[in-house]
């Protein structure tokens, strides 16, 4: 098993706390990723769409996992569970610093994640407060801030996946490093 933590930034523009629109942890947000057969390196021609909130029992019938595919290639399964708690909104400090906010933790058995691609169901909060609704898909968002008078807006959004290891925590919740 391979813990991958998915990781993004962007440019933001008078706007804070970028995140999908029910939170880090929102069980609808559906991850769009790429994978990759750890056996043979085939990479999938489709996206696999992961949600929360969609879980299937895995090819052994013990235990369940959010994605369970076979590769097309060489037949072998593999599956990803997510493991939420992790994320973070992506701030304008942290924007500024051009640092990455932590969106989500796979757990990948037999696929190694080598995409991500952003969508629709996103949020940010203006400095004044106002609240948008954000379609990432084309990479960027634009608008205008009616109460605070100036543009808003998201550009050049990136991710990056990064292998982790589980750090146990006595009484305390499991963290990633």
């Amino acid at each position: 098993m391979v813990y991958y933590l998915l990781s993004f930034t962007a440019e933001l523009e008078n706007l804070t706390d970028l995140q999908p629109v029910g939170g880090c942890d929102d069980p609808t947000y559906t991850y769009y990723l790429k994978v990759k057969c750890e056996r043979c390196g085939e990479i999938s021609p489709k996206e696999a769409c992961v949600t929360l909130s969609e879980e299937v029992p895995l090819p052994t019938k013990v235990g369940t996992a959010h994605l369970v595919q076979k590769c097309k290639l060489c037949g072998r399964d593999g599956n990803i569970q997510m493991i939420a708690g992790q994320g973070r909104p992506l701030t304008l400090e942290q924007s500024q610093k051009e640092e990455y906010s932590n969106l989500m933790v796979f757990d990948s058995r037999g696929f190694e994640l080598t995409g991500f691609s952003f969508a629709d169901a996103w949020k940010a909060e203006s400095l004044t407060g106002t609240t948008y609704d954000i379609d990432l898909s084309t990479g960027e968002f634009a608008d205008y801030d009616e109460k605070g008078e100036y543009p808003v807006g998201v550009s050049n959004v990136r991710y990056k996946f990064s292998v982790v290891k589980k750090q146990h925590r006595r009484g305390g919740k499991d963290t990633f490093i």
